[in-house]
């Protein structure tokens, strides 16, 4: 039987800002898509901020009804991808089979480790608790189970600054009476579909037939059902060889409706810059672009097109307005939104690259290089300087 872990930043983005900006200490703190406007979107925000009712998807304005003196700053995604990095280093002195999921989620396998290190899992659970808390100022949730989707329940379960288990011998009794939403990949949509059908928790869903399970989700629905059974065939990869991503892409969903084109672009702006960064870390551009949009009755609008090979968020952010103008009608509300690039080729480094290039990809990846090698304060946005400026002496090494 296997050990598998699953650490979970709380908070990350908000956590990371607090934690590298001490004079953020006991304010209320959210990060938000526009700071400057009031139409802006709550990304992540501090428990301080949770305690007031402030909560993520909502606008700047409708935040602060709650909590006026909300401090709302921009994304540095330059710095949470630098923390991510660091924390990975710390999971690596466990096991090398470290899986990330995004910047703030990762899961080990630490099967070999437990007798090397003569712990348990729980143990080396909160051990790494511990170390995060010391050496970064912020906390992570810990699940610890025998497969992959119960522990990463496991660390949804209990939060903040917890460690959770969730055994083989005791799973069923704890997991099943729980709510199918808990689970994810079972989002609203999904889960009205499984409520007309009565199946309103784990244990229901598990109980199904795999044919109405099939017919409502495919085969992605039957191997949920495996592993919600306790199925250990999902394996964590190894991080020193994992297999290159067949898209790379950013959603986000809204408390309150979007409905104008002006709104969308803001949010798609938002999504483009995350992508991008996430392209040029990973060194692929894209030749396939896709823009999901689901409104308020949950229905999903979506088109691809092909582009030319790109990572820039400009260009990102263009060629998905062209695409949306081309056949979404702007009037409907909307929820969520997300921006997923495809057909990935490795970027070709041989290029000469000129910040007077014209292309914009060229300087995308002149600033993410100067960056690399000399800080990433060496260039920002304008509109970032007195953010950003001076944080990295506060980034513990």
């Amino acid at each position: 039987m296997r050990t598998i872990l699953h650490s979970d930043v709380n908070n990350f983005f908000a956590s990371v800002e607090c934690a590298t900006r001490p004079e953020l200490a006991g304010k209320p703190v959210a990060v938000t898509g526009n700071p400057e406007k009031r139409t802006g979107i709550i990304l992540a925000k501090n428990e301080i901020a949770k305690s007031y009712g402030v909560k993520t998807g909502q606008s700047i304005f409708e935040a602060k009804q709650f909590c006026p003196e909300l401090v709302c700053l921009a994304p540095h995604y330059s710095v949470y991808e630098e923390i991510s990095q660091k924390l990975h280093k710390i999971y690596l002195d466990y096991t090398d089979l470290v899986e990330p999921l995004g910047l703030d989620e990762c899961w080990l396998d630490v099967t070999p480790s437990l007798k090397v290190l003569n712990k348990t899992g729980v143990q080396i659970a909160n051990e790494i608790r511990e170390r995060v808390k010391k050496e970064f100022g912020f906390t992570v949730s810990v699940g610890v189970s025998f497969n992959k989707i119960y522990a990463k329940l496991g660390s949804d379960l209990k939060k903040p600054d917890a460690v959770t288990e969730i055994s083989k011998q005791h799973f069923k009794e704890l997991v099943f009476p729980l709510s199918l939403s808990s689970i994810v990949g079972v989002g609203r949509k999904l889960e009205r579909k499984f409520m007309l059908m009565n199946v309103q928790t784990i244990g229901d869903f598990c109980s199904l037939e795999d044919q109405h399970i099939a017919h409502l989700m495919g085969k992605t629905g039957l191997a949920l059902k495996r592993n919600l059974l306790g199925s250990e065939e999902d394996p964590v990869q190894n991080y020193f060889t994992l297999v290159p991503p067949k898209s790379i892409g950013n959603g986000t969903t809204t408390i309150k409706d979007i409905t104008s084109r002006e709104e969308i672009e803001k949010v798609v702006a938002f999504l483009a810059e995350k992508v991008s960064h996430r392209l040029i870390q990973a060194g692929f551009e894209a030749k396939t672009l896709t823009i999901t949009l689901k409104d308020n009755n949950f229905e999903k609008h979506r088109k691809s097109k092909t582009i030319a090979p790109c990572f820039a968020a400009d260009v990102l952010i263009k060629e998905t307005m062209i695409l949306l103008d081309s056949f979404f009608d702007y009037s409907v509300p909307i929820r969520a939104v997300r921006l997923r690039c495809s057909n990935l080729q490795k970027i070709d480094k041989s290029r000469q690259l000129s910040f007077f290039d014209e292309k914009q990809e060229a300087a995308s990846l002149g600033i993410e290089k100067i960056n690399a090698k000399y800080g990433d304060d060496a260039i920002y946005r304008a509109s970032e300087k007195a953010d950003f400026i001076n944080r990295k002496n506060h980034i513990q090494e």
